[in-house]
């Protein structure tokens, strides 16, 4: 992946108000920042999203020194992290993505250490970098996501693979069970094309997810806070060229839009709001996160995709905008998620 490419991205936003109640945003009042500590900002490691990851920690390193916090960059590529104590952190701002940052692994770590830090904790981390775990828990929560197979470890023979289309219909979206930013991702058009997008799906991952397409809006909603004090932002809707938000149309072109206020009809965008915010419960999720959603658009129904529990903090990441949208500027965005660090075993896991 090309950084420099990366930073050129320039793509069309409009931008509103939007409400969100402002008595529910926790301002971190200057005198706090020195209760912060040292501060690791960890950024990079070993996933496929690692240049991605580069981006949006350096962004957050520099505007939490520009409020002040005496952070420093931590690559857990290049360093143990166990430095972590000796060197005496005082808590971590997570901006990994992918594996070893997302999945539940870092966080176990820094629970063993005893070092707060930004986002979910391990369980929920772990569980929504699943998405089939993730999906499973929605349904049982009677949360609509797309209709999928899953195809397990190695067992990719071409009956199983061709029968596919039959269960789901097509067009059909396949895409590693966990991976971020669109990798691996295919929209697969017709049979011919089933066994080459498994084949590349599997590539990043064993398993292998098959997926209802849902035709229509493409929308995605950030959620601030922990069980109760969780709060929906704005919510963005994604329009990409031919509809196709893969990974190109995400970082190498400036043809997608993202529409803050998102433009859609009356109710629909708190709505949901509401949908997301019971999702991001009932996985547990704290501190923050972003949620993807597809609208049909026959019947207007959302229906839950993923959910990215540390998202891009780039300079054009989508929870920064929606944030903007809301009057919370980057740098006390950065500022509010890491005064929100926190073990699991000190405040306990989050419940609906």
């Amino acid at each position: 992946m090309n950084t420099a490419k990366h930073s050129s991205v320039r793509a069309e936003v409009v931008e509103g108000s939007a409400d969100m109640p402002q008595d529910k945003l926790r301002q971190v009042q200057p005198e706090r920042v020195l209760d912060f500590g040292k501060v690791a900002v960890l950024m990079g490691g070993r996933s496929a999203e690692r240049e991605v990851s580069l981006m949006s920690g350096s962004g957050v390193l520099k505007a939490l020194q520009a409020k002040g916090v005496n952070a420093h960059a931590f690559d857990p590529a290049e360093r143990d992290l166990a430095e972590l104590k000796r060197k005496g952190f005082k808590r971590c701002f997570i901006a990994l993505h992918g594996r070893f940052g997302e999945d539940g692994t870092v966080q176990g770590a820094l629970e063993l250490l005893g070092i707060p830090y930004t986002g979910s904790g391990v369980m929920a981390s772990s569980v929504s970098i699943d998405k089939v775990m993730t999906k499973r828990i929605w349904l049982a929560e009677g949360l609509p996501t797309p209709r999928y197979a899953l195809l397990r470890r190695g067992a990719y023979d071409r009956a199983r693979v061709i029968a596919i289309p039959d269960e789901l219909g097509l067009p059909l979206i396949v895409k590693p069970a966990r991976e971020g930013s669109s990798i691996g991702v295919a929209k697969v058009q017709g049979y011919s094309e089933m066994q080459a997008a498994v084949d590349a799906a599997a590539a990043l991952d064993p398993d292998v997810l098959c997926e209802q397409f849902i035709s229509g809006d493409e929308v995605t909603c950030p959620v601030l806070g922990t069980g109760d004090e969780a709060r929906a932002l704005p919510v963005i809707r994604i329009v990409a060229p031919e509809g196709n938000y893969d990974y190109q149309n995400k970082y190498f072109t400036d043809d997608t839009k993202y529409l803050v206020p998102c433009g859609l009809p009356e109710g629909e965008e708190q709505a949901i709001q509401e949908i997301v915010l019971k999702a991001y419960r009932v996985l547990g999720c704290r501190g923050w996160g972003r949620l993807d959603v597809m609208i049909d658009a026959a019947t207007r129904k959302p229906y839950l995709l993923e959910i990215n529990t540390s998202p891009g903090m780039t300079g054009h990441s989508l929870v920064p905008m929606s944030a903007r949208a809301a009057g919370i500027g980057y740098e006390d965005l950065c500022l509010q998620l890491l005064a929100s660090a926190a073990l699991d075993h000190e405040q306990g896991a989050s419940r609906k």
